[in-house]
C-alpha cells in the first residue's frame, strides 16, 4: 500500500495523511458526495470534483503498480531481469512506457523475425548489427547458416535483417523518440474518398492538413466520424528522407563497412513496416482519448449547468408541446410539479382554430390559476408563442411564457419511468408534462431522461461510451447531493441519485411513503426495506423533510451532528457567532471547525436551495422570424448547448443560432464555458450572418 500512497501523493498533490484517510473511507464503502460533504476534516476539505479526480488517479495508479509487478515477474521468468531493467520498470511513469519496456520480451510466434530466430539466424543478425564486416565477408558467413528451412544466402541475409528490424521497432528508446517526433511535428493528412458528398458535412475537411500536436478535439472527432462513414481517409505524413538521415547518423557504425547498407535497409524496414504503423495506431489512440476526455468534460459541465437551472416556484404551470397537424398538447402541473389535467388545442396550421384554442386555455387558466407557460422549442413553437401573445392581448390573460428545450421529452414519454408514473396517459401528454415539469424543477424532471438525449453533447456517440456514462452519472450524483432532495416529493429517479440509495432502495422509499404517509423525521428512513445503517449514514444528510418534527431535518446537517447542533441552538445565538469564536465553540461541542462552519450555514438558512442564488428564468415574449432578420439585428435568446467551438442559442427560430467562440468576447478565450453556460439568458445578441435557405443564423456577443 505504501508505494500506492506515495504515488497518489505525488500525482494528486494531496498530503499523505489525507490520501490515507480518503482510501480508508472509500474502502469502507463511503460515497464521494458523503466524503466531500461530511468528512472534510479527514480529507483536507477536498471537493467532490477533486475526489472524482482522485478516484481516477487512484484507479490508474493501482493498475500501473499491478502492471509493474506483472511485467517484472514475466521478465524474471524468462531469465532476462537485470538491476538496470528493474530500475527502468520502477521509474516508469505511464502504462505506455511500461509496455515499451516489456515489448522486446514478449513472445512473438507469427512474425518474420520469430521464424528467422527459430531457424537459428540470431548470431547472423548480431554480426549484421555490429557493422564490422564487409559485405562479401558477411555473405560468406551467411552461407554457414544454410539448412532445410534456409536454402539460399539471400534467405539467410533477409532473415537476419528481419531480426534486426524487429529489434529496432521494439527498442523502448526508439519508440519514445519517434512517438515524440510524430506527436510534435507530424500532421494528419485528410483526403476525400469516392463516397465523399460534395456539399456534405465532411467536404470542407477533405484536402486539409492538421498538426497532430494542436488539432482541436472536436475537429478530430469530426474527422474520425468522416472516416467511419467512409467519406474521408486520414493518415500521418512523415518525411522519410529525414528518418533515413536520422538512422544513418544515430544508429549506423561510424566506421561503416559495405554491409552497413544492409543494416540501414533493416532499420528502414523496421521503421516503415513495424514501428511507424504501430506508433500511428498509438497516436490515434492518444488523440482519441484526449478528444474523448475533452468532449465528455464539456458534456459534463453542460449537464451540471442544465440541472442547476433555477426552479420556477409559486406558479401553476401550463406545459405546451407544439405541433401542426396533430395539435398542441397541453398539461397543467401545480406549484409542486404534480400533474393536474391535460388538453389538446389546434391554434397552428393547418386548422388555425384560434377561437376554440383560446377558450380552452382561458378555462384552464381560470380553473387552475395558471400564471406561467412552458412552450417546447420544437415544430410550431414560434406560432404557439404568437398564439399565447394574442391570447394575453385579446382575452385579458396575464400568462407569462418562456420557451423550454423539449430535447428528450419524447424519449421520456415513451420510457418505462413515464409509463409507471402516468400509466393512463397517452405518450404525447406525457411529453407536455415533461416540458412543464422541466420548467418547474429542471433537476427533478431531467434526471428521468438519459443525458445523451438532452441535446447538450458534442460527438457524444463517437466517444468512449463507458467513460461518458460514468462521467454523466458522477456529475448528476454530485449535483443532486449538493442541492439536497425532498424525501416526501422526489421521484424514484431523483431519489436513486442520493448517495448510498440506488434504484432499489429509492423504490422502497416511495413504497413506504405511499403506504405509511410522509416521513416526519430522517430517523424514520431506517424503517425502509433495504436501507440499512451504512446506507443511512451515506444518504441521511442529503435528504430534506420540509415539515418534519425537527428543523434540523430540513437542513444539510447530518444526523450524526444533531446532538452538537441542538446544543449549539440551545446555548448560543447562532446568528451572532463570529469567525474568531469558532475554534473554541467547536472544541466545546466536540466537532471539527469546518463541520461547525457548515452547521452554522445550514441553521441560518433551513431548507435553502443553492439554485435560488442563480439568475431566475426570464419569461419573454420576443418573437423572431428568420425572414425578418437582418445583419446587425439585435435579438435575445437562451443558450441551449455548448461545444468546444461555440454555443447554440435559441432565439425563437426552428434552428438554434450559433455564436462561434471567436464572437463571444473582445478578449481571447480558451473555451466557451469561460463566458457562457447552458440555459443562460442572453438579452442582447447581434446577428452577423443569415442563411435563409439553410435556416442558419450566425450570432455575436462582441461590440460592433
Amino acid at each position: 500500500m505504501t508505494p500506492l500512497i506515495n504515488l497518489l501523493t505525488q500525482k494528486t498533490g494531496i498530503t499523505k495523511i489525507h490520501v490515507e484517510a480518503i482510501l480508508k473511507l472509500l474502502e469502507e464503502g463511503s460515497t464521494i458526495p458523503f466524503i466531500a460533504r461530511y468528512r472534510k476534516e479527514m480529507t483536507g476539505g477536498a471537493s467532490d470534483e477533486q475526489l472524482r479526480e482522485f478516484e481516477t488517479v487512484y484507479g490508474y495508479s493501482k493498475k500501473s503498480l499491478e502492471r509493474k509487478e506483472e511485467i517484472r515477474r514475466l521478465i524474471e521468468e524468462r531469465g532476462h531481469c537485470t538491476p538496470e531493467l528493474t530500475t527502468q520498470i520502477n521509474a516508469a511513469q505511464t502504462l505506455q512506457v511500461l509496455e515499451d519496456i516489456y515489448r522486446p520480451f514478449k513472445e512473438k510466434k507469427n512474425t518474420r523475425a520469430a521464424s528467422a530466430i527459430a531457424a537459428g539466424l540470431e548470431p547472423l543478425a548480431e554480426l549484421l548489427q555490429s557493422g564490422r564486416l564487409e559485405l562479401e565477408v558477411f555473405k560468406r558467413k551467411a552461407g554457414e547458416f544454410l539448412k532445410a528451412s534456409i536454402k539460399t544466402v539471400d534467405e539467410a541475409v533477409q532473415g537476419a535483417k528481419d531480426i534486426v528490424a524487429e529489434r529496432y521497432s521494439d527498442d523502448p528508446r526508439e519508440r519514445e523518440h519517434w512517438r515524440k517526433q510524430l506527436f510534435d511535428y507530424a500532421s494528419f493528412e485528410i483526403k476525400g474518398t469516392k463516397s465523399l458528398k460534395e456539399e456534405g458535412l465532411f467536404s470542407k475537411l477533405a484536402g486539409k492538413s492538421e498538426k497532430i500536436s494542436s488539432i482541436p478535439s472536436h475537429r478530430y472527432l469530426a474527422l474520425m466520424r468522416g472516416v467511419s462513414e467512409k467519406e474521408l481517409s486520414i493518415k500521418i505524413s512523415i518525411d522519410m528522407e529525414r528518418v533515413e538521415e536520422s538512422l544513418k547518423r544515430n544508429l549506423l557504425p561510424r566506421n561503416c563497412n559495405s554491409s552497413s547498407s544492409l543494416l540501414l535497409e533493416a532499420y528502414l524496414d523496421g521503421f516503415k513496416r513495424l514501428l511507424f504503423p504501430s506508433l500511428e495506431r498509438e497516436i490515434h489512440g492518444m488523440i482519441k482519448e484526449r478528444a474523448d476526455i475533452q468532449a465528455i468534460n464539456t458534456f459534463g459541465k453542460n449537464l451540471t449547468q442544465l440541472l442547476n437551472t433555477p426552479p420556477v416556484t409559486k406558479r401553476v404551470i401550463l406545459g405546451a408541446d407544439p405541433a401542426y397537424r396533430t395539435g398542441c398538447k397541453l398539461a397543467v402541473v401545480d406549484e409542486h410539479g404534480t400533474y393536474l389535467t391535460h388538453a389538446v388545442i389546434y391554434p397552428t396550421p393547418p386548422q388555425s382554430d384560434y377561437t376554440a384554442s383560446a377558450k380552452v386555455v382561458k378555462e384552464l387558466t381560470q380553473k387552475y390559476n395558471i400564471t406561467g407557460v412552458a412552450i417546447g422549442n420544437g415544430t410550431g413553437s414560434r406560432e404557439t408563442q404568437e398564439f399565447f401573445a394574442r391570447v394575453n392581448r385579446d382575452e385579458g390573460l396575464s400568462l407569462a411564457y418562456t420557451v423550454v428545450s423539449e430535447a428528450g421529452a419524447s424519449v421520456y414519454s415513451a420510457s418505462k419511468i413515464a409509463h409507471e408514473e402516468y400509466p393512463q396517459l397517452d405518450v404525447t401528454i406525457r411529453g407536455a408534462i415533461s416540458i412543464a415539469q422541466r420548467l418547474r424543477d429542471p433537476m427533478a424532471a431531467l434526471v428521468k431522461i438519459d443525458p445523451k438525449s438532452l441535446g447538450i453533447g458534442q460527438y457524444q456517440h463517437d466517444v468512449d461510451q463507458k467513460l461518458l456514462e460514468k462521467q454523466l452519472e458522477s456529475v448528476t450524483e454530485d449535483l443532486v447531493n449538493r442541492i439536497g432532495v425532498d424525501v416526501n416529493s422526489a421521484s424514484v429517479s431523483l431519489l436513486s441519485y442520493v448517495a448510498g440509495v440506488g434504484s432499489k432502495v429509492a423504490k422502497g422509499i416511495v413504497e413506504y411513503r405511499e403506504k405509511s404517509g410522509a416521513f416526519t423525521s430522517k430517523q424514520e428512513l431506517l424503517k425502509v426495506k433495504g436501507l440499512g445503517v451504512k446506507a443511512y449514514e451515506q444518504c441521511a444528510g442529503f435528504f430534506r423533510i420540509r415539515e418534519g418534527k425537527s428543523i434540523l431535518d430540513n437542513t444539510g446537517v447530518h444526523p450524526e451532528s444533531y446532538s452538537a447542533a441542538q446544543k449549539l441552538l440551545k446555548e448560543y445565538d447562532v446568528g451572532s457567532i463570529t469567525k474568531g469564536e469558532i475554534p473554541s465553540i467547536a472544541k466545546t461541542l466536540g466537532i471539527g471547525e469546518v463541520t461547525l462552519g457548515d452547521i452554522l450555514a445550514e441553521l441560518k438558512k433551513p431548507g435553502f436551495d443553492p439554485r435560488e442564488t442563480l439568475p431566475p428564468i426570464i419569461f419573454s415574449s420576443d418573437l423572431t422570424n428568420i425572414k425578418e432578420l437582418r445583419e446587425g439585428s439585435i435579438v435575445s435568446g437562451v443558450v441551449r448547448n455548448i461545444a468546444d467551438f461555440g454555443a447554440f442559442v435559441d432565439i425563437g427560430l426552428k434552428n438554434d443560432g450559433l455564436i462561434h467562440i471567436s464572437q463571444m468576447s473582445e478578449k481571447r478565450i480558451a473555451h466557451p464555458l469561460e463566458v457562457l453556460s447552458v440555459n443562460q439568458q442572453l438579452i442582447r445578441i447581434r446577428v452577423i450572418e443569415i442563411d435563409v435557405e439553410k435556416g442558419k443564423v450566425g450570432l455575436s456577443l462582441r461590440e460592433i
